[in-house]
């Protein structure tokens, strides 16, 4: 028995030594590892020379990443989260597309209330939608809505600040959660963090806010747009300092800043740093803390220096000689700083880490700005230097064109951010990033015309093409009599016999019908008859730019029925107008001048140096300009003109000169025209508009026309006058002047020798 325990002891034992042996390790580690980690992490980091180390820093402030006054990325989250309860809104989820299917991209702004005070730039923003074509006044109609409560400063402790949003926009039957709205917004948060929030839901509305962060920006459904100041224009607006004839040497500064400098607070970090980079030489960087109520209790052992030095250089003295103007964040991600910056040519150094730039769905940025990281400052001088001339100034001419194209004006702002809402609708009909990015501009190349480049007047050298090599006739009659006068049928005969003649269309602008197609001259290219004038709905004068359909060729000759042309100079202006496409090529010319006695701008026929407008009476032009002038100018433009005796033509000279910064181009004519007046448009007196201040003048005569004698003549000086009101009133709705002079005329080359005339390529147009 004793044996018999003592054996099962034995065995008893060898298991559990076997068993440490073969598995103690294992227990080992899993009894002791995790205690050991944990004691590890305990005593990391343990300096076994910590009285030897310099104390740079307390140990708490390393435990936090940056600015201690900035928010946790938790609080961040639960800051946008409280706006952005929609946060995962798409086009598709948060969009109603068939409000915008019967009547297109219209826009409805709600009924301002008396008792409700609008900002200056709120303002702005409500007439720019109101006066564009975009605008209905039914709420029916509309494919999205625009709220008159001003939203655009949600700081609440600003005086701007409107206090009950949420409980004024759900009262709105027309709110619906926020579908199909836009909201514009300025500035958001408050001292100390100046978080995302708004103060209210916005729900599953559309968010066209300035200093955007990425992390709270919804890609294809919100919009980021530029800060502007209360003094931005409505319309119109400066040009930029790079301008196209002038030669700019290289500047004297490669690098400058100079602004506030914040001592605590979000923001403090980039601005504090940037003294650094200062040289004294070719960078300037400056900085001033004195700013607010109590910055010198807060002033640190630079201020005073900084101040002194502040105070040495001009800002825009700074900007005007600069290559490059550093752009870092404020108290926001977005500053003023960055529209100044674009306006004068200086290249922007973005140092605003998170900010989603404006209007970037649209906008390359990379071909106009110099994106840099606030953590990486100290390299950004060596990275400047590192850019080619060449590249430096494609750099300048982009943030020209930008500037002018979208950020000129509070219209252009509003009107880029509708225009890519509408893009958005129909992708498939959307403006490329070519069109975005390349003159024009998005805005003057319309999707409904054609979304391919090669079909604009603008974009032939970008592509190695050129414009078709036949042009249509479009002749406009209005005879009251209803019968074909003799110089309508000397000019359908000299137009058809041009060799690059592909079709002639009468657009027959008189009560009574046509005639019988019997009575119309035989013609070896197609003649068509288009009904226009008072029997065609809501037609004018301004019918004759309607984009027909009938029209296929790339270049429209646009004529009067009294205009008188031989073959041989429609032969030649066909030719000029193919090397420029994108202008107005024709025979009879105008001017425009400043009266300094009056002071608005003056019109005249008179024989001078200088010339500014191509009378379409006899003129050549690209076929989207029709679509341009239906599609983009407002109605009420429109109406504006139908009003006026004979301003059709003006607008027209005004609205391409707008588009393409160009002057006409006048050809030589052997005969003088004459401005005749529509036989269906009385004269009459209209409002004289007065040209904003500051207006730039070219150097034209300075005297005005002359009066003519006699019954007709007083009639011609009445309707004259008018087309002086009407130039006056377009320049109040443009904001500017944008007729461009020009002392340019084309003529053909003709040598006076023994070679026969007949033997010449152009013989009509010089005398036996």
């Amino acid at each position: 028995m004793q044996t018999r325990k003592k054996y099962i002891f034995l065995t008893f034992l060898a298991s559990w030594l076997l068993l440490f042996f073969f598995f103690g390790d294992q227990l080992h580690r899993f009894a002791f590892f995790s205690v050991r980690k944990a004691e590890a992490r305990r005593n990391w980091p343990h300096w076994t020379d910590r009285s030897l180390l310099k104390s740079f820093a307390d140990p708490k402030e390393l435990q936090s990443d940056g600015d201690p006054s900035l928010p946790s990325p938790r609080a961040r989250r639960a800051a946008r989260l409280s706006v952005y309860k929609n946060s995962r809104c798409r086009m598709e989820t948060c969009f109603d597309f068939s409000r915008c299917e019967k009547h297109g991209f219209k826009v409805f702004t709600y009924p301002r209330e008396r008792d409700q005070p609008l900002s200056e730039s709120y303002d702005k923003i409500l007439t720019s939608i109101e006066r564009s074509r975009y605008y209905t006044p039914n709420p029916e109609e509309a494919c999205l809505f625009i709220l008159s409560i001003d939203t655009l400063d949600r700081d609440h402790l600003s005086g701007q600040y409107v206090r009950n949003v949420d409980e004024k926009i759900r009262s709105f039957p027309l709110w619906n959660g926020g579908r199909n709205h836009l909201i514009f917004n300025l500035y958001s948060g408050t001292w100390p963090n100046y978080t995302e929030d708004l103060g209210f839901d916005i729900g599953q509305a559309i968010l066209a806010k300035a200093s955007f962060y990425t992390e709270s920006f919804r890609p294809g459904f919100d919009i980021s747009i530029p800060l502007f100041s209360k003094d931005h224009p409505q319309r119109g607006g400066e040009r930029g300092w790079l301008y196209q004839d002038s030669i700019h040497p290289k500047k004297k500064y490669l690098l400058v800043f100079k602004g506030k400098r914040y001592l605590t607070g979000i923001g403090s970090g980039t601005r504090n740093a940037l003294h650094h980079i200062h040289n004294g030489k070719d960078i300037i960087s400056l900085t001033t803390c004195k700013h607010g109520k109590d910055w010198e209790k807060h002033k640190d052992t630079r201020c005073d220096k900084d101040n002194v030095d502040y105070e040495k250089f001009d800002y825009q003295e700074l900007l005007h000689n600069s290559t490059f103007c550093i752009v870092p964040r404020g108290r926001r991600l977005g500053s003023f700083r960055f529209l100044e910056a674009l306006q004068a040519a200086c290249i922007p150094v973005l140092l605003s880490d998170g900010w989603e730039l404006p209007f970037a769905e649209a906008i390359d940025w990379g071909k106009a700005a110099v994106v840099g990281n606030e953590r990486l400052l100290l390299q950004i001088p060596s990275a400047v230097r590192c850019i080619h001339p060449e590249r430096v100034l494609a750099f300048r001419q982009q943030t020209q064109f930008l500037w002018d194209a979208y950020f000129s004006s509070v219209d252009k702002i509003v009107h880029t951010t509708l225009e890519i809402i509408k893009d958005r609708l129909l992708p498939h009909r959307s403006r490329s990033r070519f069109l975005w990015n390349t003159l024009p501009g998005g805005l003057l190349a319309l999707p409904d015309f054609s979304t391919h480049p090669g079909d604009f007047p603008f974009y032939y050298l970008q592509h190695g093409s050129s414009p078709s090599e036949k042009f249509t006739a479009f002749i406009r009659a209005v005879s009251p009599t209803g019968s074909l006068s003799q110089p309508i049928l000397r000019l359908i005969q000299a137009v058809s016999g041009s060799q690059y003649c592909a079709q002639i269309l009468v657009l027959w602008s008189c009560e009574k019908p046509p005639p019988p197609s019997g009575k119309w001259p035989q013609t070896a290219v197609p003649l068509t008859i288009i009904q226009g004038g008072r029997k065609v709905r809501g037609a004018g004068l301004s019918d004759r730019f309607f984009p027909y359909a009938a029209i296929r060729t790339d270049a429209v000759l646009s004529l009067d029925e009294h205009t008188s042309l031989s073959t041989s100079e429609v032969d030649f202006a066909f030719v000029v107008w193919r090397s420029f496409p994108e202008r107005i090529v024709g025979f009879p010319t105008r001017s425009h001048f400043w009266d300094t006695e009056q002071r608005r701008w003056g019109y005249t026929s008179k024989w001078t140096n200088e010339l500014s407008i191509v009378l379409t009476a006899a003129a050549f032009y690209h076929r989207y300009y029709h679509s341009l002038f239906t599609e983009y100018l407002p109605a009420g433009l429109r109406e504006l003109v139908d009003g006026l005796a004979a301003c059709e033509d003006i607008l027209m000279n005004v609205l391409v000169a707008a588009v393409t910064k160009l002057p006409p181009i006048k050809v030589t004519q052997r005969k003088q025209h004459k401005e005749t007046v529509p036989q269906q448009v009385g004269c009459k007196a209209g409002d004289v508009g007065t040209p904003p201040a500051g207006e730039r003048s070219p150097s034209p005569p300075r005297s005005p026309p002359a009066k003519v004698k006699g019954t007709a003549g007083a009639a011609g000086s009445r309707c004259f006058s008018q087309r002086q009101d009407c130039l006056n009133q377009l320049v109040d709705w443009f904001g500017y002047m944008p007729l461009v002079p020009s002392q340019l005329r084309l003529d053909p080359v003709l040598f006076k020798d023994q070679v026969s005339v007949l033997r010449k390529k152009y013989p009509r147009l010089e005398k036996p």
